[in-house]
């Protein structure tokens, strides 16, 4: 049975506070697969991310306003619709919802989803330089494209889904981990030992941690909050300067 260092998303991945804001960016579709797609101010395709949504998927603002502001930051950012349509904000109110049921079948699928869609976006983009990041339900395919060797970098916010194995099997790359005090998914243990593990291996890291928020901050906090907000805007603001960093051209 996998060993989990952050666990499977779980109830408190719905708890969300909507945010305010206009998304810019385009809807497309790439191999078959609906996608948002924010482009850099330049319209230059030289430099791209992966964007692996929480379980919200690329639909919700929220997730669109963060892909905005690394788009304006001079990337184009690129997310898929692992959930295939299904969008978590407008049925989770439906009675007799089962999260546990539902995410289940989506993370089984998400690989496969993908392998499908990444070798097309390379195609259609044909950047120069590749970035991934994931939050939440997406931090599992952060540690998998970063194992797969086509992304230089990558980034996670509060993950979930990402094994002891999995780790243990990164070779290559450089990650990233913007983390929460409060996370029953991604707990102290697990990331203490994740850190050992990156160490160990030589993995290019960092890790950054944030005091009085939770699980979600980075994409899904109370903006009227000001530590809450302070938290997320950092969170980006730092892995923005990650991007900066590892995806040179």
């Amino acid at each position: 049975m996998a060993q989990y260092l952050a666990n499977p998303s779980g109830e408190c991945c719905m708890q969300a506070v909507k945010h305010e804001g206009t998304p810019v960016g385009d809807k497309d579709e790439i191999n078959g697969i609906k996608c948002y797609v924010s482009y850099a101010p330049s319209k230059s395709t030289e430099k791209v991310i992966l964007f692996c949504c929480d379980v919200f998927g690329p639909w919700y603002l929220n997730n669109q306003l963060v892909m905005d502001f690394f788009a304006a930051g001079g990337y184009t950012v690129v997310a898929p619709d692992c959930f295939e349509g299904e969008e978590l904000e407008k049925i989770r109110e439906a009675p007799g919802f089962d999260f546990s049921a539902w995410i289940g079948p989506h993370r089984a699928k998400a690989e496969s989803i993908l392998d499908n869609f990444v070798p097309a976006m390379k195609e259609k983009f044909q950047a120069k330089t590749y970035g991934v990041i994931g939050y939440c339900f997406g931090g599992k395919d952060v540690v998998d494209s970063l194992k797969k060797g086509w992304a230089t970098a990558g980034a996670t916010c509060h993950p979930a889904f990402i094994t002891e194995e999995a780790l243990e099997g990164l070779d290559k790359g450089a990650i990233f981990f913007s983390c929460s005090e409060i996370d029953h998914t991604f707990p102290p243990e697990g990331r203490h030992k994740a850190e050992a593990i990156l160490s160990k291996n030589k993995i290019p890291y960092h890790f950054q941690l944030f005091s009085g928020v939770a699980h979600g901050f980075a994409i899904r906090g109370d903006m009227s909050n000001y530590n809450e907000r302070w938290a997320k805007e950092t969170s980006a603001w730092s892995i923005l300067g990650w991007w900066d960093r590892w995806l040179k051209v």
